[in-house]
């Protein structure tokens, strides 16, 4: 233990608190960055006065509780919104647009035509060639109804 009190501890402090942050973005979750800002905090206390080792570990469990707290609130507070919600949801992202029935739907399933791509539709029955209504999706398969 001698040769953590001859290092410099606000080195260590400083390292790990840099390396929590870093981890964070390797590790989702938003939780590995608050150790690293109270493993800073610490490294600046010890750095600013002269604390034994044994202190040090319990203000950093101390400054690690209240920033794990503050950072759950303020995420709370403040969601992270995406910007744009139907960003992987291709079949979602359709709804309200029109398309060709290329393929009649009988008894709930056919075969519809939106831009250059051929989908898989369910719906009521309908005869090739009508126009439909894109309501929305279910996996791969388009749920449609009749326009008008």
């Amino acid at each position: 233990m001698d040769w953590i009190n001859s290092l410099e501890q606000h080195y260590l402090w400083l390292a790990l608190g840099l390396f929590l942050a870093a981890a964070e973005i390797l590790v989702p979750g938003m939780f590995l960055f608050w150790l690293g800002l109270a493993a800073i905090a610490t490294g600046l206390l010890t750095w600013a006065l002269p604390i034994a080792a044994p202190l040090q570990v319990v203000i950093f469990v101390v400054i690690s509780i209240v920033t794990v707290f503050l950072g759950r609130n303020y995420i709370r507070q403040n969601p992270i919104t995406e910007a744009d919600p139907m960003m992987n949801k291709r079949g979602d992202r359709m709804a309200g647009e029109t398309a060709t029935v290329v393929e009649a739907i009988a008894d709930g399933s056919g075969r519809v035509k939106h831009g250059d791509s051929e989908w898989l539709a369910s719906g009521p029955d309908i005869a090739a060639g009508e126009k439909v209504r894109i309501t929305g999706s279910e996996g791969a398969v388009l749920n449609v109804e009749p326009l008008g």
